[in-house]
């Protein structure tokens, strides 16, 4: 069965993968062992994930990377590649948004500047 935790495990993104206690079976097949742990939706409630074997994690992830297109929450444009970030001013518990390369590169710059300007961007990297 899938494994859903509380808001304590919303500070990592969509597609983290962790290690599986042991007798864990495949959510999908249900036929293996699962070897790997995959976290799907995050959001402020918590985090879920999927219990998979070696087969149905290479399966999820090719699935995963052929509709990982869409529209960008920022931009609302069409990209072929979306980005799984968080806002900043949001923090670790906001909802996780899909944007587009060029809207991400604009939400890094944004913080990078802001660190700079308030003196922290050397501590911070």
């Amino acid at each position: 069965m899938a494994h859903v935790t509380g808001s304590m495990d919303t500070t990592t993104l969509p597609s983290t993968v962790r290690a599986v206690p042991d007798s864990q079976m495949c959510d999908d097949c249900g036929e293996k062992l699962a070897t790997r742990r995959l976290q799907g939706e995050t959001d402020s409630f918590g985090a879920e994930w999927a219990d998979l074997c070696d087969e149905c994690f290479a399966s999820e992830r090719v699935r995963r990377r052929e509709n990982s297109g869409g529209q960008c929450d920022y931009c609302k444009e069409h990209s072929h590649n979306l980005i799984w970030t968080r806002d900043i001013d949001e923090g670790m518990h906001g909802p996780v948004y899909h944007v587009c390369k060029r809207c991400y590169d604009r939400q890094q710059e944004a913080i990078r500047a802001e660190l700079e300007r308030y003196g922290y961007y050397e501590d911070w990297y």
